[in-house]
């Protein structure tokens, strides 16, 4: 497969897929994600209570993760984006503002939910965009490149929102909600794809709907990247976006950093991470064709495992795995959205898409409380190694019972 070039692309889908990008780079989350658990803890609330409002976060996926990923499938795939990104606009602020543990779990229900409006129907949308031009194939790279977008105009967000951090840690998440409003008047520029208004969506009631659910999630060929990436890799490695900055403070302030100085250092931190996972994903499509998504898949956990238990003994090994995480999900994110998408039909696809985001969140929760628990009585990165031996075992398990990648596509688009 050859690098993507819009000059074979008809005009409507290459500008589809260049607002696509701009879409991406207004995601604005590196603004508040240097400072955000520093913020937090700024509010006077330990790690047990930051894993709740995560398990918080978590929950509302797992329950409103059919229906808006329905909602989606019903409404169109742009309509969505957009419900879900003026609400996480909205949230923003009043995260901003607010300066309590129960202000926060509220806010956290509505903020989880603009992301549940976002996550099936981003990626049916892209696909869909994709068929129609007979290009789905080029899902993985166009995504990645989107990933690349974000991240690259997230590196400056970081630096940004770090030093804004240093003056005022509420001042970064207000930008950030400047930002994404943006990126909604990006979405009213974008059209529905064809692929999905020729769809039968008018007939698509419930029962329908988790009888396709149930059928995706039933098959070979899916049920185990279920348990292997949307279950076991996801739940770890969100851990270790949670427990960056506590860590980070720490390893850096014992290697001779002033205290008043890790909020700026943290938005150069993450401007690192942000381009080493931009230059990742911009060659999300090179990687695959180099690597190939099964062996992707097959290495990539036990490589992670043993990090996080090395940075345990090692403490300054957290700066480098922290470094390369990002990058490693957004691209794995890619590889496995591109395998589900090519095993499910375009009606019902933001469902499914919803659903998969679902089964993480819910099994992510235990994992969430229990780091949470066990940093207060031990400290983070005890947490980390725990998480990274769970890893290990299980992803060591699961290729016992099955092997999670499968060459062959199912036919039923």
């Amino acid at each position: 497969m050859g690098s993507l070039s819009f000059r074979h692309w008809p005009t409507s889908a290459s500008g589809n897929v260049l607002k696509y990008y701009l879409y991406k780079s207004t995601k604005a989350v590196e603004f508040y994600r240097p400072i955000m658990y520093l913020f937090f803890l700024a509010q006077g609330l330990d790690f047990t209570q930051i894993a709740i409002l995560e398990a918080i976060y978590n929950l509302t996926t797992v329950f409103g993760e059919i229906p808006t990923g329905y909602i989606g499938d019903r409404i169109g795939r742009r309509d969505s984006l957009l419900v879900g990104t003026v609400l996480i606009a909205a949230t923003l602020v009043g995260i901003g503002l607010a300066n309590s543990f129960h202000t926060l779990a509220i806010l956290y229900v509505f903020w989880s939910t603009g992301y549940n409006f976002r996550s099936g129907s981003e990626d049916a949308w892209l696909y869909d965009t994709l068929t129609d031009e007979l290009s789905e194939s080029e899902f993985a790279r166009v995504r990645g490149r989107g990933e690349s977008a974000s991240l690259a105009v997230g590196a400056i967000a970081a630096v940004v929102g770090g030093y804004l951090g240093s003056l005022d840690l509420s001042l970064p998440w207000f930008v950030a909600a400047v930002v994404t409003g943006v990126g909604a008047l990006v979405l009213l520029t974008l059209d529905e794809p064809d692929t999905y208004e020729r769809a039968d969506t008018e007939e698509l009631g419930l029962e329908r709907t988790l009888g396709i659910v149930k059928e995706a999630l039933s098959r070979r060929n899916i049920r185990a990247l279920i348990l292997y990436y949307y279950v076991l890799y996801a739940a770890v490695t969100y851990l270790v976006f949670v427990f960056l900055q506590p860590i980070f403070e720490t390893v850096v302030v014992d290697l001779g950093v002033s205290p008043g100085q890790v909020e700026s250092l943290l938005g150069w931190f993450y401007a690192a991470y942000s381009l080493f996972g931009a230059v990742l994903s911009y060659y999300t499509g090179t990687i695959r064709e180099t690597i190939g998504i099964r062996m992707w898949f097959l290495v990539l956990p036990f490589v992670v495992g043993t990090a996080l238990i090395g940075m345990y003994f090692v403490p300054i090994l957290a700066l480098p795995t922290f470094l390369v995480a990002r990058g490693l999900a957004d691209v794995t994110r890619s590889f496995a959205g591109q395998y589900v998408n090519d095993r499910i039909g375009t009606v019902g696809r933001a469902t499914v898409l919803s659903a998969m985001a679902m089964v993480s969140g819910v099994t992510v929760v235990p994992f969430q409380l229990g780091s949470g628990v066990i940093s207060d009585l031990v400290s983070p990165l005890f947490a980390l190694a725990v998480a990274g031996t769970v890893l290990i075992v299980g992803s060591g398990a699961i290729l016992f019972w099955e092997v999670p990648i499968s060459d062959r596509v199912s036919e039923a688009r």
